[in-house]
C-alpha cells in the first residue's frame, strides 16, 4: 500500500533555512531563473541562475509555501517582489561555509498548447470586390 506523498523539497528548504538561521548564518537560495513562473530581477541573473539572500534581515514578507517561496527584497537599492516555484530551487546553503543541500533539477511542466490561430474565413483575402461607381 504505497500512498502517493507530496514532494519533500519545500519541507527540506524550510528545514535547511531554519537550521542555517539557528546557527547564525546567512541562508542563500540558488535558483534556476528560467524555470517557468520564476519572477526574479533578470539583471542579476548569471548563466541562467540567481543566488538570493533569504536571511530574515534581508527580506520582508517572506513565505516558504509548498508551491513557491515569495518575499520582497532590495536589489541595487530598489525594492522588488520575488516569486520562486519550489521546483526552481537548485540549492539552499549558508553563505559563510557553503553547508546546505542541493536538489536534483526538476523538469518544468509541459507548456500548454498555443491558442489556435483565428480563422480568416470571415475576412476577404484580397481587396474588396466592390467598385466605386460615379
Amino acid at each position: 500500500m504505497s500512498e502517493e506523498m507530496t514532494p519533500n523539497r519545500p519541507y527540506l528548504i524550510r528545514a535547511m533555512h531554519e537550521w542555517i538561521c539557528d546557527n547564525g548564518l546567512t541562508t542563500h537560495l540558488a535558483v534556476d531563473a528560467h524555470y517557468p513562473g520564476t519572477e526574479v530581477p533578470q539583471e542579476f541573473v548569471q548563466d541562467g541562475q540567481i543566488v538570493l539572500n533569504i536571511a530574515p534581515r534581508a527580506v520582508t514578507a517572506f513565505e516558504a509555501g509548498n508551491e513557491a517561496i515569495t518575499f520582497s527584497a532590495r536589489f541595487g537599492g530598489v525594492p522588488r517582489t520575488v516569486y520562486v516555484p519550489v521546483e526552481a530551487v537548485m540549492a539552499v546553503f549558508a553563505r559563510e561555509n557553503g553547508q546546505g543541500m542541493a536538489f536534483e533539477p526538476t523538469e518544468p511542466p509541459p507548456e500548454p498548447p498555443a491558442p489556435p490561430e483565428p480563422d480568416n474565413d470571415d475576412k476577404p483575402s484580397r481587396g474588396s470586390h466592390l467598385k466605386v461607381v460615379k
